[in-house]
């Protein structure tokens, strides 16, 4: 076989394809607003009434949009899952049971591994939602509902590679999750619990109290501590700070090495000062129930690293700073 012919970039025509295929791919989609309707509501209905999961198929690149699809689905509150069409007829369409929903894609909606199982899984009586472009396919006459997935023409040069076609499709997959976490009521800490690893996850399922320094752990003295001793205990906790606290453990203030540092440049005489004659009276708390997220969201907004942290009742029960927030990712 002769060898191909070096390719050359002409800049300037690789510019102008790009151009195009936004164009294109753009007016795929927004020509899907005009064929949204009713069957796009039908569909959100059996799909919320489902008691088993959407199983998405599709072949290709379909078939590759069709996982997409399905991993958006799973993550916002619609079980999901994808099975290849060609596997199917060979075992795996005993992973589908009517209880389920088939969502079938096609762009032309004749796919041959796609309409061999399409009489299988009428008679097993699972309902049946295709995304073709084409309502005269098989696959759209055979479906429950068909949602109109046509586009006037592909972004490929040779208008062959689906290209236009499976960016409308991924757009009405997304449509439907979108729809479908709106109706369900998801919020963005159900959103983080299918995403524990995530940095979304970190930020919405960490509290307070799961990185806070408790016990003796939080450095605290008392008002009438002398200024050695609140160095010392400084010192030994490793926070920078120390709180200065009550007989109830009521937050009265904190020391820092920041004020520290302003006292020594101030030329004042620590060495018969107590906690009370330096402490910064009234300082930031948090509550151990809060995210720990809003506590690195005080921390910025104070200009401050560490912050003490309260029970139910306002008693010191830890504290966090900024590099306990780093090692537990939240920052």
């Amino acid at each position: 076989m002769p060898a191909s012919p070096p390719s050359r970039l002409d800049a300037q025509r690789a510019i102008e394809l790009a151009h195009e295929t936004f164009d294109i791919e753009a007016a795929a989609i927004l020509g899907l607003k005009q064929r949204v309707g009713p069957s796009f509501a039908q569909a959100m209905e059996k799909i919320l009434a489902l008691r088993g999961r959407v199983v998405v198929m599709g072949m290709g690149k379909s078939g590759h949009i069709g996982r997409k699809i399905a991993a958006t689905l799973a993550s916002t509150g619609t079980p999901a899952m994808f099975v290849h069409p060609a596997e199917a007829s060979h075992g795996d369409l005993g992973m589908i049971t009517p209880d389920d929903l088939v969502l079938a894609i096609s762009n032309s909606g004749e796919s041959q591994e796609m309409t061999a199982i399409l009489p299988v899984l009428k008679r097993l009586g699972t309902p049946i939602v295709a995304i073709t472009g084409n309502a005269e396919s098989t696959m759209a006459k055979h479906a429950d509902l068909w949602l109109d997935g046509a586009v006037d023409k592909e972004a490929c040069p040779l208008n062959l590679a689906p290209t236009a076609s499976t960016t409308a499709q991924l757009a009405l997959g997304d449509a439907l999750a979108v729809a479908l976490l709106d109706a369900r009521g998801f919020r963005a800490e159900d959103f983080a619990r299918s995403h524990p690893g995530g940095a979304l996850g970190r930020k919405l399922l960490t509290h307070v109290s799961d990185v806070m320094r408790s016990g003796d752990a939080t450095p605290r003295v008392l008002p009438g501590t002398g200024f050695s001793e609140l160095m010392r205990e400084m010192s030994a906790k490793g926070l920078g700070a120390t709180a200065v606290v009550d007989a109830e453990d009521r937050v009265l203030g904190i020391f820092t090495d920041g004020d520290l540092r302003r006292l020594l440049e101030q030329g004042v005489d620590l060495r018969a000062k107590t906690a009370a004659d330096v402490m910064h009276a009234s300082p930031c708390v948090i509550s151990r129930h809060a995210l720990a997220v809003d506590a690195a969201d005080l921390m910025e907004s104070r200009r401050i690293t560490s912050v003490l942290v309260v029970d139910d009742a306002g008693r010191l029960c830890g504290a966090v700073n900024s590099n306990d927030l780093m090692r537990a990712k939240v920052i």
